[in-house]
């Protein structure tokens, strides 16, 4: 995780610690929401993920009342002081760390597989 949050922190622009809540909120979306053996194996292949997931739920009451969904990520990350033009930059980050990681397949069929990802790969 360490590595992760370095290097979104550095390409992003973002404080550390944004930045491991932010990969926390992103990875957390990806396993409610996504293809969950592909997200699985991103999770697995990124050391303290489950950590930064379990981290990022705290305060879970607040997002259950703001929905789930795609609306709710993008709220929570705004909270976290992120614009859309961030967001999508840590995104797209995120993705290409990913891919580096499971593979552009793999990585792919996470993002065609998410609801509203197309729009930031």
């Amino acid at each position: 995780m360490d590595e992760l949050t370095a290097w979104l922190a550095s390409k992003a622009g973002i404080e550390r610690t944004v930045a491991e809540k932010t990969i926390g909120i992103i990875l957390g979306y990806l396993r409610n929401e996504g293809p969950s053996d592909k997200v699985q194996a991103l999770i697995d292949n990124i050391p303290g993920a489950e950590a930064a997931i379990s981290a990022s739920e705290n305060g879970g009451s607040l997002a259950k009342l703001m929905g789930g969904g795609l609306m709710a990520v993008g709220s929570r990350l705004m909270g976290l002081g992120l614009g859309i033009s961030d967001i999508q930059n840590i995104a797209r980050e995120l993705f290409r760390f990913g891919r580096d990681k499971i593979g552009e397949d793999q990585m792919g069929a996470i993002i065609a597989g998410t609801p509203g990802l197309l729009q930031f790969a």
